[in-house]
């Protein structure tokens, strides 16, 4: 395990659809954490009045439902082209970082997890845990939780794998065995990341 300075204050949880990161989140929760979910930050940004919404709306005028973005609508567009999905990144992922940046910096000296979905979306001064588990797994966990199969597919096939996010991380959650298993690993990683 790589020390990026930070004692383990700040952390990242990513990995890919279906992968845990969730669960992960949960577990640093219990250790003490402060969590923030860059899915729920920007799902905010795309509900409320703002730059965010407004630049959507502009870019994809057939999303806009009475004023409000319809997420199924612009996931159909962006999970399937990926210079679309590259826009839609190029929008969001500025407000989402200042969101959380804003969120980290109001919680002192806590301890911060930060889950997110895509590499890059932060990265500096950040201690890195990835969450791998097998595709196809990952597939079946997300239908299970209420996705459409073709829709988590479309989600997969834009994501990073796990050799990618094995190589961004400086520690590597392998969710392959129970939820006991699971837990058991942020546990140990807590308690190291503590010391």
């Amino acid at each position: 395990m790589r020390d990026r300075g930070n004692q383990g204050r700040r952390v990242l949880v990513g990995g890919g659809i279906g992968a845990g990161k969730s669960t992960v989140l949960r577990a640093l929760e219990e250790a003490g954490y402060q969590v923030i979910e860059a899915d729920r930050v920007g799902h905010r940004l795309l509900a409320e009045a703002g730059p965010v919404k407004d630049a959507v709306i502009e870019r994809w005028p057939e999303v806009a439902d009475g004023g409000i973005v319809s997420r199924p609508a612009l996931a159909a567009i962006v999970f399937t082209d990926p210079g679309e999905l590259h826009a839609l990144e190029a929008i969001t992922h500025p407000g989402i970082r200042a969101d959380i940046e804003r969120q980290s910096a109001a919680a002192g000296s806590a301890w911060v997890a930060v889950e997110v979905p895509v590499i890059g979306m932060f990265d500096d001064g950040w201690y890195r845990i990835a969450v791998v588990a097998p595709s196809e797994e990952r597939v079946q966990r997300a239908v299970a939780r209420g996705g459409i199969e073709s829709d988590v597919r479309a989600r997969v096939g834009t994501q990073a794998d796990d050799d990618l996010w094995r190589d961004w991380a400086d520690a590597v959650i392998e969710n392959t065995g129970s939820l006991s298993d699971l837990r058991d690993q942020v546990r140990a990683l807590a308690r190291e990341l503590s010391l």
